[in-house]
């Protein structure tokens, strides 16, 4: 596995890992890598399948979260502040239940690990057209969102990492799940924007508001 990345920042800040959604790539976080690159050294990241990462063929959020978990080791990051979109978002929970030692905040934006039965995303026809993405992990992760392993959901109960949910009011993604999993996590802190699921592009100020005031106070 090849991992692509884009660096911002002075390297002497605190790190920050940036993990997109599905079918995006690290330039996604465009609109606030500047703010973000601020107070932190940040990396975003391509994930398998994305980008100018390697395009294996086999997908699942247990990889990408494998991936970065190598990808720290490779480049001597010790802890980090993942901030997780989407897809990025799961990957990203699922890295700080596995490695709460490698993470010291973690910010969720519009996505948490589902809970069984709760999202239904059927499968989709690749398009015509050539995509940016290996369009085996579309399949490859909606088919863990429509049947996750219940053990994601039990564990949110023992997430000791300080945690920011981001919902989009506006969102597909039913609010409902996110609080449900703030509620799960201990001393998670939900926040709610008024925004579609793209909350960091959308209303990147409010995006931006809300993340650093949770890095303030915890």
């Amino acid at each position: 596995m090849t991992v692509a990345y884009r660096t911002a920042g002075d390297p002497g800040n605190p790190p920050m890992v940036l993990l997109h959604g599905l079918g995006d790539s690290h330039a996604d976080w465009e609109t606030v890598l500047p703010d973000l690159s601020e107070t932190h050294h940040v990396y975003a990241l391509d994930l398998r399948g994305h980008g100018a990462s390697s395009h294996p063929g086999t997908y699942s959020f247990e990889l990408m979260r494998d991936d970065v978990l190598a990808f720290l080791d490779a480049t001597g990051i010790d802890r980090a502040v993942l901030v997780g979109h989407s897809m990025g978002a799961v990957v990203a929970t699922l890295l700080a239940l596995a490695a709460p030692h490698r993470v010291t905040h973690l910010i969720l934006e519009d996505a948490v690990p589902p809970r069984p039965g709760a999202l239904t995303r059927p499968p989709l026809p690749p398009p015509a057209e050539p995509t940016a993405f290996d369009w085996a992990a579309v399949t490859a992760i909606r088919a863990q969102l429509n049947d996750p392993d219940p053990a994601w959901w039990q564990a949110l109960a023992r997430l000791t990492v300080p945690t920011l949910v981001i919902s989009g009011a506006e969102s597909a993604i039913p609010h409902e799940l996110l609080a449900d999993a703030a509620d799960r996590i201990p001393d998670a802190v939900l926040a709610t924007v008024t925004a579609g699921h793209y909350v960091h592009t959308e209303q990147p100020t409010a995006f931006m508001s809300e993340l650093t005031r949770f890095l303030d106070t915890h």
